[in-house]
């Protein structure tokens, strides 16, 4: 089990922008993402004759630590993935306990092997 201030941090990012992001974060010290197809809808985006038209986005998921995040977050405002084609968003969420999670993320030294 993981104890601490980790972050999950989430990407979102129109379909086709994904690998890029990853290349990117992993770059800035995150270890490894999941990407998860989507889809967008806007109340703004009024599609044609009227008829909806949802958005294909990715999300990448991926869990870090706070600095990290941190960075990660100004790397992705910086290249403008925002003002982009990518038309993207990023957010955090807070994590306190992680179990099952690959050995790339800093152990608790109070766990047993």
């Amino acid at each position: 089990m993981i104890n601490g201030n980790m972050k999950a941090l989430y990407i979102i990012v129109s379909a086709g922008f994904s690998e890029q992001v990853v290349e990117n974060i992993r770059s800035l010290g995150s270890t490894g993402a999941t990407i998860i197809n989507a889809r967008g809808i806007n109340s703004l985006h009024k599609g044609i004759m009227g008829i909806s038209v949802d958005r294909e986005k990715e999300i990448i998921l991926t869990l870090t630590d706070d600095e990290t995040a941190d960075k990660i977050m100004e790397a992705v405002k910086k290249n403008g993935a925002f003002k982009s084609e990518a038309n993207g968003i990023c957010f955090t969420l807070p994590v306190s306990k992680v179990v099952g999670i690959s050995q790339n993320l800093v152990e608790d030294p109070g766990d047993k092997k």
